[in-house]
């Protein structure tokens, strides 16, 4: 694990939620000389980090929000640190449940030399990363329902299915159940299913139009691999 030892001569940390922050900032002495909730408001942060703005670094736990915080100090020269999430609670154990000693702790690992690093996806990238993840997430959702179809074929020892993950394999899956409950209950599995392979097809054409407008040689040069298609 990386982390940041650079020495500043205000260090700032944020505990960041989802309508407003708490800001701690230190001295070159440790001491605290800003500690405040504001709203996630541009300008308000602009306007009261203003006096320390000398020499200064920024750095926050990951969470799902950071990105507008990040182009902020990015816009405003000021240098922003993306904490890893599970080893800042490995160093600083639980969190306290309180705002104003969270960004104290937030602040005081980053002079400290002790803040675990994570990623700053590039701002360019971070739409596609948003939306790859977003299709492994629907990916999941249909695999879950195959398999509960695969499982239920089972529960009632009926004839192997087999690969039902191809829309072309699934003809005659909702004949083999006579119940009509779970005639009922694989036919709503199937009719999510179908709707899941519209979106992610969608989904997977925005993808590799994105991937291409990031980078068309590298995308071409993955591809010329032995076993590596579009999806991976």
């Amino acid at each position: 694990m990386q982390y940041y030892t650079e020495r500043h001569r205000h260090t700032c940390g944020v505990d960041l939620h989802g309508r407003n922050l708490f800001l701690c900032v230190l001295d070159q002495d440790r001491e605290i000389v800003l500690h405040r909730r504001i709203d996630c408001d541009e300008e308000k942060v602009m306007r009261v980090l203003a006096p320390y703005r000398e020499d200064l670094v920024i750095g926050v736990e990951c969470m799902f929000k950071w990105y507008w915080l990040s182009d902020l100090c990015d816009e405003n020269g000021i240098p922003f640190v993306l904490g890893h999430a599970l080893e800042m609670k490995a160093v600083h154990g639980r969190k306290s449940g309180n705002d104003r000693l969270d960004a104290e702790r937030i602040a005081r690992l980053l002079e400290s030399g002790m803040f675990p690093v994570a990623y700053v996806y590039p701002k360019k990238m971070r739409s596609t990363r948003d939306v790859m993840r977003r299709r492994s997430f629907m990916v999941n959702q249909r695999s879950a329902l195959i398999t509960h179809i695969q499982v239920t074929n089972l529960q009632y020892n009926l004839p192997e299915l087999g690969k039902i993950s191809k829309p072309e394999n699934r003809e005659g899956i909702i004949d083999q159940f006579e119940d009509p409950s779970v005639r009922a209950s694989v036919e709503a599995d199937m009719a999510v299913i179908d709707i899941f392979d519209v979106v992610i097809a969608r989904l997977e054409r925005t993808i590799i139009k994105a991937a291409r407008g990031h980078d068309g040689h590298a995308f071409a040069l993955l591809k010329s691999v032995y076993g590596i298609g579009d999806v991976i």
